[in-house]
């Protein structure tokens, strides 16, 4: 497993056109292995638990190379810090309004027809579709609701 990621993170990085870094690799090395949708404190606290010689701009600043090259998205909550998510697999995401939580939402087309008409003539590089609400845990229970 270790051996795959390593090779994965090194291919990404070479189609990417990046230079692979201790801290470059570390950054991308956290978001592929967790499953939460991090912010950058939580990944400055994670890395320099392993390595401490990450500063706070030093991830920011891979961080912004990664979401241009591609490798991370930018998840903004609402009103809420930034979460960053590893952008290897086609997903949307919804983002509670409760608790600030991001989760996964299974890929969909957008129909051809609805996209054409929503852009005229500009020309979208990508497309994701950000779902706000409340969460299940957010969510008030009715009266009755079994749990």
């Amino acid at each position: 497993m270790a051996s795959k990621l390593v090779r994965e993170i090194a291919e990404a990085f070479q189609a990417a056109g990046l230079r692979s870094t201790p801290q470059r690799y570390a950054v991308l090395e956290f978001l592929l292995r967790q499953p939460v949708h991090a912010t950058a404190g939580e990944i400055l606290g994670a890395i320099n638990r392993a390595d401490p010689r990450a500063s706070r701009a030093t991830v920011y600043n891979n961080l912004n190379r990664l979401v241009r090259a591609g490798l991370v998205r930018e998840v903004e909550g609402a009103g809420k810090a930034a979460r960053f998510d590893a952008a290897l697999r086609r997903h949307h995401h919804f983002v509670c309004e409760g608790c600030g939580a991001v989760e996964d939402i299974e890929w969909f087309e957008i129909p051809g027809g609805v996209a054409r008409t929503a852009l005229g003539r500009r020309q979208a590089r990508t497309c994701e579709v950000l779902f706000r609400g409340v969460c299940e845990r957010c969510a008030p229970r009715k009266k009755g609701a079994r749990g």
